[in-house]
């Protein structure tokens, strides 16, 4: 049976090949992609206003949104997230194009690149990927418009902005009325988002929530 060793002295050297990443098939693919495509000369011709030609070293601009496309693609919304994942992946930093002795940056390398590029930037590289799935026919049909946002919302943030095709009632107005229906409130009752909130929940815990989306 192997046992796990006390201490030990640590290596001073070792071979690169030990510490090399076969590499995720995936970000491999991915690379190979964006490479036919230019995507590293494209981000550095786009982004070079907004960096100083003197000074210390930046995050190159290729390293920098390849880093958000991992936090899109393994679903991190944080800096500090990505950087600890890409610090921790040998594939991710072969992705990076980062060699054995470099290091991975940090949060707030990542925070003050951000803050530097305007949201503009940002944009049309997005679409610039965007674009490169098209071309190889890695979209659906319809799906650019819906990428191009990229926003996720909660439903109930647009809640009260819905309104029924059938009555031209709004959510507070339909669901106050169907509470009405069933005895929870009176006529003459105003119950706050919060009930009303509560109401809707209770019954779509309770299978009566189904409406079409041509309702």
């Amino acid at each position: 049976m192997g046992r796990r060793p006390g201490e030990r002295q640590q290596e001073l050297w070792i071979a690169t090949s030990c510490v090399a990443a076969p590499g995720h098939i995936f970000y491999d693919k991915l690379n190979r992609l964006l490479d036919e495509a230019g995507f590293d000369a494209f981000v550095e011709e786009l982004c070079e206003p907004f960096y100083k030609q003197a000074g210390r070293r930046s995050i190159p601009p290729g390293r920098y949104f390849r880093m958000l496309l991992i936090g899109y693609f393994e679903g991190i919304d944080s800096q500090r997230g990505i950087a600890w994942r890409c610090s921790d992946s040998l594939s991710l930093r072969k992705f990076l194009f980062l060699a054995a002795g470099e290091d991975v940056p940090d949060h707030s390398s990542l925070t003050r690149v951000r803050h530097r590029l305007p949201l503009a930037v940002h944009e049309k590289v997005f679409e610039f990927v965007l674009e490169v799935a098209r071309k190889k026919k890695l979209l659906k049909d319809g799906s650019l418009c819906v990428g191009v946002n990229a926003t996720t919302l909660e439903a109930n943030a647009a809640m009260k902005t819905i309104v029924r095709r059938d009555t031209g009632e709004s959510w507070p107005e339909y669901v106050r009325r169907l509470m009405i229906e069933e005895g929870v409130i009176d006529e003459d009752d105003d119950p706050t988002d919060e009930e009303l909130r509560r109401f809707d929940k209770d019954r779509s815990k309770g299978g009566k929530k189904k409406v079409s989306n041509e309702e």
